[in-house]
């Protein structure tokens, strides 16, 4: 795991530790759970700007892509397949 230092304003330092606080994490933790929450958000935002494919998607959260789905869904963004279709290639799946 690499170190990297940075500044950051009072607000953000202040938004860490109240985060620290109320989930009982150290700040370090919280930290790196914000930047992978802001990463993802970013990639969702590619793809729904059409800037990233689903299969894009997923390899940039380095996740499957039935699990991109499931966070766009989540995020209540239209999946870019039919359910008769996802269940299709859950059977096919399935049967390997």
């Amino acid at each position: 795991m690499g170190v990297i230092s940075l500044r950051l304003k009072d607000k953000d330092i202040d938004r860490i530790e109240e985060l620290s606080r109320q989930e009982h994490k150290d700040k370090s933790t919280i930290a790196r759970e914000l930047l992978e929450y802001g990463w993802e958000f970013l990639m969702v935002r590619y793809y729904k700007d059409g800037k990233l494919s689903l299969e894009g998607l997923a390899k940039k959260l380095d996740i499957s892509i039935s699990e991109a789905i499931d966070v766009l869904a989540k995020l209540g963004i239209q999946a870019p397949i039919e359910y008769e279709d996802y269940l299709k290639g859950f059977e096919m799946f399935k049967d390997k």
